[in-house]
């Protein structure tokens, strides 16, 4: 039966629809059926079932053709996601959902839109893929909210994770999709492949048979299917569908993690519009994506390679499944986001895959070669070194494209240098192939210049892998570093240059060999290196385990010797001139100084090649060494035919004869001296055949080489015997005579100097060592003849001493300083010609010369120095040293240092050093022989020194002095004198400490260390406490002026002289003090300042460097104490001691975490200072603090950070302006360190805003010191911006702290200008300061506070926010404090609720505030907090503003009430309403105030703000009135029995527009309500404004005559009114009286009462005393004029309002009408006669009036005589107006009047009593108006006369 019913539904439904002829029909029938008949398809019964298919398809015939039919596609979705539905009845509906969704209008599409995706849940793929293809298309018309978080987006994702990752599966297709793409489907189906047949490696196999699709690259066949789907899109459509994508993910509705793929994908799309939406995209995101998440990593590998079947894994995907890689395109967009991810690199297959494919894919083009290379330099600086394979593959992978990649150098060029970086990843790759060098070399030599650069480049890296190398493969290593040394390319013997120098150790002598080559090259950048190479000092700790830092001199010199042999037999060979070398000279250059490195390095020395003087100082070191070299030779017996040359000395001299022949050269003129000097009696007769090509080197153009050649030569013929030498020094003598050649001439000066010196010292030893008896035997032979020539050589020498030539003259100079030295000059000492006493003389003179040169200078010293040494009886001992203490000058100090050497010689005498020979004997070895004389002055040269010269007043003579102890103190130590008299040169160099000049200063403080090491204890002790003493007390050796003294040096000038100077040592000193060790002061000083001078040779010869060194050990244990001061003191303001404490820093701190270790120490001692009373201790504190807290974290400081800012805030408002700057920029840094501190997460945040914000609030903000204030305010706005919830428990505080900001921080000139400013300018400034203060970042740091606050914290908020409204003085904190009232409203209004009272009354309070501008905030405040409060609350409010209006008096209060109420009706219309009973009535009152003096009726007037309260919240005015009469009434009553005029006014006025718009409708009891209180009203005096009671009376009584006329209970009669009214009338003020009288009128014309007789009395006087005088003869001046005028106008208002109320109460009674009629007749026609215009006016209106209630023209009142009077009267004076021919207004009432009086004498049938002479006047007056310009007016006198002719 059930199944009957169903096939009857059914029918009838396929009769609906056969009946549905419009599309609409169609629609309806559609949208009711469709989704119930579907449901029948899980009927049981076959035939509904059939049914049902019958139907659809007759449906479905239908729709196709009609596409613009809706289908009920939201009942269908609910229908389809029913889980109970049958599967075929969901197949069938989604069959209807795809026909219909895409047929709705888009906006419905997109509300449908996320139905689509809740659907797919759990439904089978291919539904699910029909559903992602409707939606798709969908996304480009989506709506997403602006801001996510506060909005619900339309999708909601978050539970569904499985329907997003489909949805993004098929974005990904949709995005992949090229556009116009066709998938060929095979024309057949191929057979079936057997099911066990498809085996893995058969489908990689054939990828795309004949019958195989080919599916778009990043696709598979399956996916490019259903994005095709059932219909394909077209390409716009897919340019669309892709847009729309990229919203979809722009909009945040999927986790970044996943969709960062898909814009990727989408960037690399062929159609810009795609491209740039999603570039724009992944650039905004780009900081915040992690490009090392493996899930985006993976996801970009797989997009990149597809489904790549890799051997290892069995199971491979379906060929349907199996995705291709992408497209070149896309994968140019990929590789750049991998380059960005460390994860990309480590990813081990797929990286490698990346790379092969990049490099050698068959579509890789130069872009993604490019792409891919630098893929690789990014693998190889990332990925871990222990990944073989992957190095291996990378290596082999680059080498395959080197040896076969042509095209593009740049490409080549990063291929090289990312070998290069793959051996600094993995040496261990490269170790073995020594092959991929030699290719390297050999690409170098042919490549072009870039690619050159980059192999370069690339094998620079590589040396590192080749460091280890052993065995053979070190010997191949040296046979190509040989090849390609000498190969033309510069490029490529650089890099030969740099194997040889990196790969063989230090020792390793073929290596060596070709550096030294390379140190020859021509080109700068190969052989500078390889000159650095090898002249760096040999470190300690050798590399290489085993290795010596050098070679060792006999195997090198071995291996030189044979190289060179080779080169002599090949082209390598270098001719100069005759001579053929085996080297270039440049390169021989460098061998034979590296082998004197060498040489001095196996002798012990240093082997650095410095200068020539510091080389000697090795010399006898090295003598040592060629002796034993030398002995060792000759007891191995080596006797072969080149016997003699086989010693490596010997070799080494010929190597050095060999290049001094050919090219010269000074150093290799040394090192052949120093090797011939330092063993003569072996090495010099070697060379005695050659003495004629040593004097031809003598001969040479360089000075120097000349003076080494004559030593030589002096060597050299000194060990000949007796005979020759004799020759040689004649032939010398000779030479010098000859001045045709200067230089000859100078070398044989030097060369006489040098061998009477050597023989004079040899007769010494001689003389020491021999017997007395041989002695006596050779005396008397050659002796005599000896001193003869010797005499005669040093004359010879002598003569040339004033030569003209400075060449000659500085040669005679050294020469005899030679002799001098070795022994006694063999000359007279006094008299004539040369002496010994003209040589002292002489020599003394040239030191102050400023002839002389240096070099002069310097040399005589030093000969003057020498003389007494080699002479024990020198007679001018003490007139020389005078002489050099008496020869300062102005700034030498170098040469200051020579004259101390000289004087320590000269005072010591023959016991000084300087008589060794320096090339055998070392100055510490030196003792003189026994036999000697003394001559030792000691003493008196130190009294001297001590006494005359330290205390002199020239300060270059005490600097001077100063050097000179010093260098008596270093070289005479052990000296008895010296020893004797520490305490007295310690205080000699106390005194100079407090020079000046920064070089005496520390020569002082060197001497003082020096003479403190020398002491015994108890000296120490003595010295040290004597020191301490005077730096402390500063205590000064007091200097006596003269006549001659200099006081101020040159560059003192300017300088206090407060003993500054000795500041530096005072703070050394007390920091020894402070550490209880006050000798440590000597330390200090040591490495404290280290002068330039000290670097030099005269003053490194002192040796302080190695003091310094020592005393930096010393004071290792103090650091923990010394740390904290010295690093305070580097920030010392004074530079001295600045410098000096660095020194000392640098030189104990070596250890870079020394800061962090004592950083507590720090702090605190800085802290404490920062208040120190002296003010350099504060600046450097401030300075140093600075410098501490930089880039420290928050653990490091937080605990002192309170008591930091505190202290700063102090010394911000230091009284010395340097210091205030320091504490300035610190707490500029501190400020940003802070800011850092709390953006940070996790406690210690939480803890620094803890810290922070109360020392800020409470010093900072509140201090009076403006810059504290600006500091403070920045720092909160900057913490606040990073602290965000973190303020919230501190907002209590820094809300209202921030509010008074607002105010102190405003320049205060704005309010001296508020003050004199006009309102209108007042208020336009005032608001313009609020808006600033609300846009200032005080306001934006308390909004962003605001956002963090909840009922917890305003408890505390609250009271305070009262406060500072009661108490603030400020616009900007007033300003501020309202918008934060409304902010709170707004944020927490539920919370605000319990405060809302308070906070209400404190707005009140303030609200009277002289700024209009602070009136309306606060208003604006209120009008938002009603809100929040509770109705009592407002209740109260309200009255008290209703209060206040009714009874303060200044506007201020009025306008602050007025702002209020507007405020709340705006704001909170709801509350307004609630409470209309108060608050609109005096919204009413308040319409009618009237505008002050000032304003004018405007927009802003109160009146129009009350206005638009009351029109806002009322239903019309009338309704208005009627529903609120009652307080209407009780308000304006209470305004009218106010103290206040105005308010009076105002009330009248109100009255009034309640009667006048209610007149019709009063009833009691209001109407006696309104009138009792109008009546009330009127009583008492006049004032201004009172005319308004009046009118109100009478427009209330004219309008409700009626309703007075009924008795009622409290209301007043109409006889009382009119009383009342009367009594006003008498009122003197005239505009008063005329509103009385007015409403008298009013009053007695509508009551008709008869109260005429009264108001007679007022009217008649007031007529006649008003009559306007006929024009008076006396003159007035302008001003009376101009009163008289005001006044006339009155009189003539109080005229005409005199006859309008005589009209008005004129009465219908016949009695008072008997009394007056005739008077009052007479009186108006009198008025006609002589009046203005409007005057007659208003009497023809009265008289219109008088005639229609004259009861004499009525019948049963007739009195013919007092009639005809009357109307005699009237026509004659009604003449004037006919006649007046200027006012028709006049003529045209006059004409009524006449007209009245015709027609009322015609009915009551009295025409008679017109007079015959009336009735004439009247025609000639009414024929004049026959030519009136008027029609209307001829036509009515015409009739009129007529009428008049007519009457009998």
């Amino acid at each position: 039966m059930a199944a009957q019913d169903e096939l009857n539904q059914l029918e009838r439904v396929f009769l609906r629809l056969g009946h549905a002829e419009t599309d609409e029909q169609l629609q309806d029938v559609i949208s009711k059926f469709l989704p119930p008949v579907l449901l029948k398809l899980s009927s049981i019964q076959e035939g509904v079932r059939k049914k049902v298919m019958e139907l659809l398809v007759h449906l479905n015939k239908r729709i196709k053709s009609r596409p613009k039919i809706q289908l009920p596609v939201e009942t269908l979705l609910v229908q389809y996601q029913d889980p109970a539905a049958a599967s075929f009845v969901t197949n069938f509906t989604i069959i209807y959902i795809k026909m219909g969704y895409p047929r709705l209008e888009v906006d419905k599409q997109c509300e449908l839109a996320p139905t689509l995706l809740t659907a797919m849940e759990g439904k089978p793929q291919p539904q699910q893929d029909s559903l992602m293809h409707l939606l798709i298309p969908t996304l480009y018309h989506m709506k997403y909210p602006a801001d996510p978080s506060k909005k619900a987006s339309p999708f909601i994702l978050v539970e569904k994770p499985k329907t997003v990752h489909l949805l993004l599966e098929f974005m990904l297709d949709v995005l992949l999709m090229p556009y116009g793409f066709v998938l060929n489907e095979p024309p057949a189906r191929p057979a079936p492949s057997s099911p066990q047949g498809g085996s893995a490696a058969g489908a990689a196999a054939a990828p795309a048979g004949p019958g195989l699709p080919q599916p778009p690259p990043g696709m598979s066949v399956y996916a490019a299917k259903r994005v095709i789907g059932e219909a394909q899109w077209s390409a716009e459509q897919l340019e669309q569908c892709k847009l729309g994508i990229v919203k979809f993910i722009e909009a945040e509705q999927v986790p970044e993690v996943e969709s960062v793929v898909h814009l990727v994908v989408a960037s690399s799309d062929t159609r810009h519009g795609v491209a740039t939406a999603a570039d724009l995209e992944l650039k905004s995101k780009q900081s915040i994506i992690d490009w090392n998440n493996p899930l985006i990593i993976n996801k970009m590998y797989k997009v990149y390679l597809g489904d790549i079947p890799l051997k290892t894994k069995g199971a491979s995907v379906k060929h349907e499944l199996k995705h291709e890689p992408v497209s070149t395109r896309v994968k140019l967009k990929i590789l750049p986001h991998l380059l960005r991810s460390r994860l990309a690199a480590e990813c081990f297959p797929a990286n490698i895959q990346v790379v092969y494919d990049g490099l050698f894919g068959a579509n890789t083009n130069n872009k993604l070669l490019s792409l891919t290379l630098q893929f690789v330099h990014h693998i190889c600086m990332v990925c871990p070194d222990t990944n073989k394979p992957l190095g291996l593959m990378l290596l082999n992978g680059l080498t395959k494209l080197i040896n076969e990649y042509k095209d593009d150098p740049k490409l080549l060029c990063m291929a090289y240098s990312a070998v290069g970086k793959l051996s600094i990843r993995m040496p261990q790759l490269f170790t073995k192939d020594i092959a991929l060098v030699q290719q390297f070399f050999e690409s170098m030599c042919k490549e072009e210049s870039d690619v050159r650069l980059a192999i370069q480049e690339a094998l620079s890296m590589m040396v590192g892998a080749y460091a280890n190398l052993q065995g053979a493969l070190l010997n191949l290593m040296e046979a190509l570093v040989a090849a390609y040394m000498g190969k033309p390319e510069v490029q490529v013997r650089q890099v030969a240059m740099k194997f040889a120098s990196t790969v063989f150790a230090s020792d390793h002598v073929p290596s060596r060999y070709l550096l030294l080559l390379a140190a020859g090259d021509p080109r700068e950048e190969v052989c500078g290196e390889a000159q650095r190479v090898l002249r760096a000092v040999p470190s300690k700790n050798p590399e290489k385990e085993g290795s010596k830092p050098m070679p060792s001199f006999p195997d090198m010199v071995a291996y030189i010797q044979e190289k060179a042999a080779q080169r002599m037999k090949t082209p390598a060979k270098y001719i100069v001139g005759t001579s053929t070398l085996p080297f270039n000279p440049s390169a021989f250059g460098e061998i034979i100084l590296y082998l004197r490195m060498c040489l001095a390095h196996n002798a012990g020395a240093t082997p650095v090649s410095k200068s020539l003087a510091d080389m000697q100082d090795d010399a006898p070191a090295i003598g040592r060494y060629i002796h034993s070299l030398l002995t060792s030779d000759l007891q191995s017996g080596s006797t072969g035919v080149k016997g003699g040359e086989v010693n490596p000395v010997y070799i080494y001299m010929d190597l050095l004869q060999q290049l001094l022949s050919a090219v010269g050269g000074i150093p290799v003129m040394y090192c052949l001296l120093e090797v011939v000097s330092v063993c003569p009696d072996k090495l010099a007769p070697k060379f005695v055949d050659k003495t004629d090509w040593i004097k031809s080197l003598m001969n040479t153009n360089k000075e120097d080489v000349r003076e080494l050649a004559a030593q030589l030569y002096a060597v050299v013929v000194s060990t000949m015997s007796g005979n020759q030498l004799k020759m040689a020094v004649q032939n010398l003598v000779k030479i010098t005579k000859d001045n045709h050649s200067p230089e000859t001439q100078h070398g044989a000066i030097l060369a006489l100097g040098y061998m009477v010196g050597r023989y004079m010292s040899r007769s010494k030893s001689f003389s020491a060592g021999d017997s007395a008896h041989n002695r006596e035997q050779r005396m008397s032979s050659t002796l005599k003849e000896d001193e003869e020539l010797i005499a005669v050589a040093t004359k010879t020498i002598g003569l040339f001493l004033d030569n003209s030539s400075p060449l000659l003259a500085v040669a005679a100079c050294t020469a005899l300083g030679e002799i001098g030295r070795n022994g006694p000059l063999l000359i007279h000492a006094e008299g004539e010609g040369f002496t010994k006493l003209s040589t002292v003389e002489n020599l003394l003179a040239r030191i102050p010369s400023g002839k002389e040169t240096t070099k002069m200078k310097e040399r005589a010293i030093q000969t003057l120095g020498y003389l007494p040494v080699g002479d024990g009886d020198f007679p001018h001992q003490k007139k020389l040293l005078q002489g050099l203490m008496d020869s300062v000058e102005a700034k030498q100090v170098e040469l200051q240092f020579t004259v101390g050497e000289a004087i320590t010689s000269g005072a010591i005498g023959t016991f000084s050093g300087a008589a060794r020979d320096p090339w055998t004997c070392t100055d510490e070895q030196y003792s003189p022989p026994d036999n000697v004389k003394s001559n030792d002055v000691v003493p008196w040269v130190l009294n001297s020194v001590l006494a005359k010269y330290i205390p002199s007043q020239n300060p270059h003579v005490r600097q001077a002095a100063c050097i000179w102890l010093l260098s008596l103190v270093k070289r005479l130590s052990q000296h008895k004198e010296i020893k004797s008299h520490l305490k007295e040169i310690q205080t000699a160099f106390i005194s100079i400490l407090s020079d000046p000049d920064d070089l005496s200063q520390d020569v002082a403080s060197k001497g003082l260390g020096l003479v403190y090491e020398m002491g015994g204890e108890a000296d120490q002790q003595e010295l040290v406490s004597t020191l301490v003493e005077t730096l402390m007390t500063g205590k000064r050796v007091k200097h006596t002026v003269s006549d001659d003294t200099e006081v101020f040096q040159g560059e003192a000038l300017g300088k206090a002289p407060d003993g500054q100077g000795l500041s530096t040592y005072k703070e050394l000193c007390s920091l020894a003090s402070d550490l209880n060790q006050p000798d440590l002061v000597y330390k200090f000083m040591n490495l404290a300042n280290h002068h330039a001078m000290w670097n030099s040779r005269k003053g490194a010869a002192f040796g302080f460097n190695i003091i310094a060194a020592k005393a930096g050990e010393q004071l290792a244990p103090y650091l923990p104490q010394l740390v904290p001061r010295l690093y305070r003191y580097q920030f010392d303001p004074n530079m001295g001691i600045r410098q000096a404490m660095t020194s000392i820093w640098d030189a104990l701190v070596t250890d870079k975490n020394t800061v962090d270790k004592y950083l507590k120490e720090i702090l605190q001692d800085v802290i404490s200072n920062l208040t120190s009373n002296t003010w350099r201790v504060r600046e450097s504190s401030c300075l140093a603090l600075n410098d501490l807290i930089r880039g420290r974290q928050a653990d490091d400081i937080i605990d002192h950070l309170a008591e930091i800012w505190e202290t700063l805030f102090r010394v911000l408002d230091d009284i010395k302006e340097s210091v205030r700057k320091a504490a300035d920029t610190t707490l500029k840094t501190l400020s940003k360190v802070c800011a850092r501190m709390c953006e940070s997460t996790g406690v210690a945040a939480q803890r620094t805003v803890a810290v922070l914000l109360p020392t800020l609030l409470d010093k900072g903000i509140v201090s009076n010191v403006p810059e504290v204030r600006a500091l403070s305010i920045q720092t909160l706005v900057k913490v606040s911006k990073t602290a965000g919830a973190r303020l919230k428990p501190h907002a209590p505080r820094l809300i209202p702290a921030l509010l008074e900001a607002l105010s102190t921080l405003e320049p205060q000139v704005l309010n001296y200008l508020s003050l004199r400013a006009t309102e209108q300018e007042k208020s336009a400034m005032d608001s313009a300061r609020l808006s600033a203060a609300k846009s200032s970042p005080m306001m934006e740091t308390i909004n962003m506070c605001l956002q963090h606050l909840d009922v917890s914290v305003l408890g505390e908020l609250v009271p305070r926010l009262c406060d500072l409204l009661k108490s603030a003085v400020g616009l900007g904190t007033k300003g501020g404090c309202a918008s934060v009232i409304v902010s709170l409203t707004v944020q927490c209004p539920q919370d605000l609720t319990p405060y809302s009272g308070k906070l209400m009354s404190a707005l009140l309070n303030g609200i009277h505030d002289r700024s209009s501008v602070v009136q309306k905030a606060f208003a604006f405040a209120l009008g938002h907090l009603v809100r929040t409060a509770k109705d009592s609350s407002v209740e109260k409010l309200l009255l008290k503003l209703s209060t206040w209006y009714l009874e303060k008096e200044e506007p201020v209060y009025k306008s602050s009430c007025v702002l209020t109420v507007h405020a709340i009706s705006h704001y909170s219309p709801d509350v307004l309403k609630a409470h209309a009973g108060v608050a609109l009535p005096l919204a009413f009152l308040g319409m009618h105030q009237a505008p002050g003096p000032e304003e004018e009726k405007g927009e802003g007037h109160d009146a129009s703000l009350w206005a638009e309260v009351w029109q806002e919240n009322v239903p019309g005015s009338f309704g208005g009135i009627r529903l609120y009469m009652t307080e209407l009434i009780a308000i304006t009553q209470k305004a009218l029995q106010s103290q206040s005029w105005k308010m009076k006014a105002q009330g009248a006025a109100a009255m009034a527009t309640v009667a006048k718009e209610q007149t019709g409708s009063l009833v009691a009891p209001h109407l006696g309500m309104v009138l009792t209180a109008l009546l009330q009203g009127l009583a008492g005096r006049t004032w201004a404004g009172k005319e308004e009671l009046l009118k109100a009376v009478g427009s209330v009584v004219s309008k409700c005559s009626g309703e007075l006329q009924k008795p009622a209970p409290g209301q007043p009669g109409l006889a009382e009114v009119v009383d009342l009214v009367l009594k006003e009338c008498k009122k003197e003020s005239l505009v008063y009286k005329m509103a009385a009288l007015r409403c008298a009128g009013d009053v007695l014309q509508s009551a008709q009462h008869d109260r005429f007789s009264d108001m007679a009395d007022i009217l008649i006087p007031l007529i006649k005393k008003n009559c306007p005088e006929s024009g008076s003869g006396s003159r007035r001046s302008m001003e009376d004029d101009d009163r008289d005028e005001k006044e006339k106008e009155l009189q003539t208002e109080a005229l005409l309002c005199a006859f309008e109320t005589l009209g008005k109460a004129w009465p219908r009674n016949a009695q008072t009408q008997g009394c007056f009629q005739v008077d009052l007749c007479c009186l108006m026609c009198e008025k006609l006669k002589l009046s203005t215009w409007r005057v007659q006016l208003g009497v023809l209106q009265s008289m219109k009036v008088y005639f229609q209630g004259l009861l004499l023209l009525e019948r049963g009142y007739q009195d013919p005589n007092t009639l005809s009077h009357i109307l005699t009267e009237t026509c004659a004076a009604l003449t004037f107006p006919l006649e007046n021919k200027s006012y028709s207004s006049v003529r045209t009432e006059a004409l009524s009047v006449v007209e009245l009086l015709v027609k009322r004498t015609g009915e009551s049938e009295q025409w008679e009593c017109v007079s015959v002479k009336s009735r004439e006047q009247l025609q000639r007056s009414l024929s004049t108006l026959q030519t009136d310009s008027r029609p209307d007016l001829r036509d009515k006198a015409q009739e009129l006369r007529r009428h008049i002719q007519s009457q009998p």
